[in-house]
């Protein structure tokens, strides 16, 4: 198992990409809640909203989906299509251990697995 741990805009596009995940059985949950971000906007990246060379602070919403590594690939494809950032976060995150009942359950829930 892995967390995909995704930034969002607000609260709507996280719903709607969790939401989405889950109903196409990508992932068995999600999981996301209000944060606040510093960030510094590199020149490198084509900037947008006057942000670039510039320390940001930013509230976002943390996405966290669970599912199997094997699904990360489809997950980062969907969520790079649909996005409204340039470039968002998508990490994998390994879970080092899981109850067997709740992993049962996952697997059932995430499609070809």
């Amino acid at each position: 198992m892995i967390f995909v741990y995704i930034t969002c805009k607000d609260k709507k596009e996280a719903q709607k990409m969790g939401q989405a995940l889950v109903k196409e059985k990508l992932a068995g949950c999600a999981n996301y809640w209000p944060i606040e971000s510093i960030y510094h906007w590199s020149s490198s990246v084509k900037a947008t909203e006057g942000k670039q060379g510039k320390l940001v602070k930013d509230k976002e919403f943390i996405l966290i989906v669970k599912t199997v590594k094997s699904k990360f690939g489809q997950i980062e494809a969907k969520v790079k299509k649909s996005h409204s950032y340039q470039v968002p976060c998508i990490m994998a995150l390994p879970v080092s251990k899981i109850s067997q009942k709740y992993f049962h359950w996952l697997k059932g829930e995430i499609k070809g697995f």
